[in-house]
């Protein structure tokens, strides 16, 4: 089994590494076209994704090469090429009846969700009591400043 592991190292500073990701490739049947499993997980997350390399000709390339195509096919429902660039979820800016302005999360796609939910630990929410869940909500700025960096 092939681990690829990746760390995320704030200002460069290995002392603060954590991991942020993993992917486990393994192999599920051998000979000179193997075949491969390759299981996605992200911290905070959980499995982002699972899919097989399929008769890959063991010994024609890099180790890079397999992880590449592992991931292309984890990421994009067994297909050897990676899917379409994502692009940043489009969540809809509701206005309570005294004017501020809130994001629900439960409409907030994952992995996205989770997240902002991390991101927001130890902020203010708003309180939007006319909402049906009105303490699913977070300030409409807080996610622009999320989305920002």
């Amino acid at each position: 089994m092939l681990r690829v592991t990746v760390e995320l190292w704030p200002s460069g500073r290995e002392s603060d590494k954590r991991v942020i990701a993993t992917a486990d490739i393994c192999r599920v049947a051998d000979g000179v076209h193997a075949d491969y499993e390759a299981r996605l997980d992200e911290a905070g997350v959980g499995r982002v994704g699972t899919g097989h390399v399929r008769a890959y000709p063991r010994w024609s390339a890099t180790v890079w090469d397999l992880v590449a195509r592992s991931i292309a096919v984890a990421l994009g429902g067994n297909a050897e090429e990676l899917p379409s660039r994502p692009q940043l979820p489009e969540v809809p800016v509701h206005t309570a009846v005294g004017g501020t302005r809130y994001v629900r999360l439960r409409e907030i796609p994952e992995p996205v969700r989770t997240h902002f939910g991390h991101w927001l630990d130890g902020s203010t929410c708003p309180l939007i009591e006319e909402e049906p869940e009105p303490r699913d909500c977070a300030y409409w700025h807080d996610w622009v400043y999320f989305l920002q960096g």
